[in-house]
């Protein structure tokens, strides 16, 4: 593939067509204001993706809108990282929205979903600063533990990653989290065990092992201690198949 050769001819159609694209002020300002929670600003840069500012991707309208909004939501969830979202929640909301964005079939589902999800990322983001966000050492610990609850977590390595000492970042994260560092580990492990409960057929035994806790029987305990339900009940109640059912069978 002669990729300039490509990138000649295209912006050459561009040209003769009339394609333009989203002016990269405008689009990063609108961006910017989703982070921020501004929705007012929003409102006023928000641009239908039918709008003919966007790029063709694809000869077919519809999913050429479908293009267009899974990467409309991967920068937006980026953006609202870096805004202070958690990790976790930015990319969970990711996952749901583009699997949504696959289901639809029209021009008008795909619109309507798209005014939907930058109206929660901005609805979340005023939240965020309104109650307000952690500072990056904090959101950096909380990223890394996300990414470790499969291994052990110590106030040391936690302090290290942010170059803080471990009695000041002690202090910071019950300060801005509103709970200590062991709390919050242990309600992430907590729902990601009933993540695992609910959408796949790993065992309370597996769980309690890839989660690192001390024996099934402590994984057990804390897991009723903090959802009321024992695994085994839990997954009885809440497990859902492929299909997206509750307590169908495969």
């Amino acid at each position: 593939m002669n990729i300039d050769k490509k990138l000649s001819h295209e912006e050459f159609l561009n040209r003769e067509y009339n394609v333009s694209h989203l002016a990269y002020e405008r689009e990063m300002a609108f961006f910017q204001a989703v982070k921020t929670g501004d929705w007012e600003t929003v409102k006023k840069l928000f641009k239908p993706l039918e709008s003919g500012e966007m790029g063709k991707l694809s000869e077919d309208k519809v999913r050429n809108l479908k293009y267009h909004l899974i990467i409309t939501v991967a920068l937006i969830t980026r953006y609202c990282i870096e805004g202070g979202m958690e990790m976790e929640t930015a990319y969970s909301l990711s996952d749901i929205y583009i699997r949504s964005v696959d289901e639809c079939s029209t021009e008008v589902e795909i619109n309507l979903l798209h005014r939907a999800i930058v109206e929660e990322y901005t609805k979340r983001m005023r939240n965020i600063h309104k109650n307000g966000a952690c500072s990056k050492p904090i959101i950096i610990c909380m990223d890394y533990i996300y990414d470790n609850l499969h291994t052990k977590i110590t106030l040391d390595k936690l302090a290290e990653a942010v170059n803080l000492s471990p009695a000041y970042l002690s202090r910071l994260f019950h300060k801005e989290v509103g709970m200590t560092i062991s709390e919050y580990t242990m309600m992430k492990r907590i729902q990601t065990a009933e993540n695992m409960l609910k959408f796949s057929e790993y065992t309370s035994l597996e769980i309690s092992n890839y989660l690192c806790f001390s024996s099934e029987s402590h994984f057990i305990h804390l897991f009723k201690k903090y959802t009321g339900e024992t695994p085994k009940n839990y997954r009885k109640n809440h497990f859902r198949t492929r299909s997206g059912n509750k307590n169908e069978k495969v």
